[in-house]
């Protein structure tokens, strides 16, 4: 089941999740009931993620890893780029296809994506949907659990200022992560979402 960013929040001030990457909770949590309100500075999780900015045309897949030191490290980035000549079955197709082959190469622990904006034209709201379904399905598939982050708490976590430029979200991501260079867009709001689970995400 998909966990917001807002809901993980909550969850550690209210002393709620523990658990490692791709290690759930919430088990504990329903047998014990809620906890004191404790610290949320728990030890950053250490493990790969893989970061998802889903989109029809464009779906950015990028990989990052947090080390022991509490450093990240870039491993791999990709954007499924799908010709408009392609119907949208073999859009979602692909996604779905590249997803699963990016989580077979690098073995993530979970995966984090941006989550849906609201949007007032039911068409793009519809493709915007199909497309993080596609990828969330190769997740699910692979037994992963999917963290969603807004746009917003996404630019907060990597550049501080959550109405940042998708340059300077890519300039910022390259100067976070170790060996990233300056990514297409795309892949730079999907290293984003990485990161933002990265740095919520405590242990």
């Amino acid at each position: 089941m998909a966990k917001s960013g807002r809901a993980l929040w909550t969850q550690a001030v209210l002393g709620g999740s523990t658990a490692a990457c791709g290690h759930s909770a919430r088990g504990k949590r329903r047998k014990t009931g809620l906890q004191p309100p404790a610290s949320s500075a728990g030890r950053q999780m250490r493990g790969i993620v893989l970061g998802i900015d889903p989109s029809l045309r464009g779906t950015g897949l990028t990989v990052i890893e947090s080390l022991g030191d509490g450093s990240l490290r870039y491993v791999e980035s990709k954007t499924v780029k799908n010709n408009p000549s392609l119907t949208m079955p073999e859009c979602l197709a692909r996604i779905l296809a590249e997803t699963t082959a990016m989580i077979a190469r690098n073995k993530p622990s979970c995966v984090a994506i941006e989550q849906s904006v609201y949007v007032q034209n039911f068409r793009t709201a519809l493709i915007l949907g199909s497309s993080r379904g596609a990828a969330i399905a190769a997740a699910a598939s692979q037994n992963l659990e999917v963290f969603e982050y807004p746009p917003l708490r996404i630019k907060q976590a990597v550049i501080g200022y959550g109405r940042a430029s998708k340059e300077q979200v890519a300039r910022s991501v390259a100067g976070i992560v170790a060996g990233a260079p300056i990514l297409p867009s795309d892949e730079a709001d999907a290293a984003g979402a990485a990161i933002a689970h990265i740095f919520t995400h405590k242990v």
